[in-house]
């Protein structure tokens, strides 16, 4: 039996071109699409989104801060009117920033009585400054239990702190009038006791609760008695006889209306000063008619 010597095999080799053939077609069959991702990503719709989801996150964080409500309102301008009515009435407090409309808060303050300007001012990220301008009395106005100012317009406000130096009006009732604005007190103070809302309670406020009045010829009457005499401190006044006042001398003068209280004032003084001479008292004496007087005597 022959036998055959192993013959030793050539040692196969992969050309270059084709490991670099190999390797291309590896990285092709694994390449990412980047050019589809890359117009996804930065196109208009996906960038509005992303803008909206940025927009929501950011109102959902400052909604959650503290720091953006309104919490400390500073009140300038104020005398007679506490901050804290003013506060209440532009409805801010508590308010966050991006809620707050300063005009709107502004025309609330100024419906306010005796209130004749304001200026609401808004600052980031929770500052807010109120300034008001009061209007000054010049009179107070006595209607029964209830006390009023009397404005440069001659318009009534409530008054709300003790006034001294200032002239007082007050209105004379009669026994009718009296009774009228005593059951008008009790309904209203039924209706306050009664009262299932505040809605309902302010109704009947309104409903019951009299009407102030003042004439214009009134005030001015009064306020040129006041400066003509000084030591006139209070004045009555009554629709049918218009104002009167008390002399410390022990009786009472009624000067009528209108802006013509100096005549009025020099024939006052001259009908006293003949009664005097003749050793008469009066009970009262009417100049309401400078050119008609009248008094009654003791």
């Amino acid at each position: 039996m022959d036998t055959v010597a192993p013959i030793s095999q050539p040692r196969l080799r992969i050309p270059k071109a084709a490991k670099k053939r190999r390797r291309r077609n590896r990285r092709q069959r694994v390449r990412i699409p980047t050019t589809g991702i890359r117009q996804v990503l930065f196109s208009a719709r996906w960038i509005s989104l992303m803008l909206l989801a940025f927009t929501v996150y950011a109102i959902i964080l400052t909604g959650q801060f503290e720091d953006f409500y309104l919490t400390q309102i500073p009140v300038d301008g104020v005398v007679s009117i506490p901050a804290a009515e003013v506060v209440e009435a532009s409805q801010l407090a508590g308010v966050h920033i991006f809620a707050t409309d300063p005009n709107e808060a502004a025309e609330n303050i100024m419906a306010l009585p005796g209130i004749t300007a304001a200026s609401v001012k808004v600052t980031w990220p929770n500052k807010v400054d109120i300034a008001v301008k009061e209007d000054t009395p010049i009179a107070v106005w006595l209607d029964g239990r209830n006390q009023y100012w009397v404005t440069k317009d001659g318009s009534l406000i409530p008054a709300r702190t003790a006034t001294t130096g200032l002239l007082t009006i007050e209105a004379e009732l009669t026994e009718t009038e009296q009774l009228q604005q005593e059951l008008a007190a009790e309904a209203e103070a039924i209706a306050a006791e009664e009262q299932t809302t505040e809605n309902e309670a302010e109704d009947a406020t309104t409903a019951t609760a009299p009407t102030p009045f003042l004439p214009h010829e009134a005030l001015v009457g009064a306020l040129q008695l006041r400066q003509l005499r000084p030591n006139i401190d209070r004045l009555y006044f009554r629709p049918g006889n218009g104002l009167s006042y008390q002399d410390g001398r022990g009786w009472r003068v009624y000067f009528g209306t209108g802006n013509d209280m100096e005549q009025k004032l020099v024939v006052y003084e001259t009908i006293v000063e003949e009664l005097l001479a003749q050793g008469i008292t009066p009970v009262y004496i009417s100049v309401a008619n400078q050119e008609r007087p009248y008094y009654k005597a003791q």
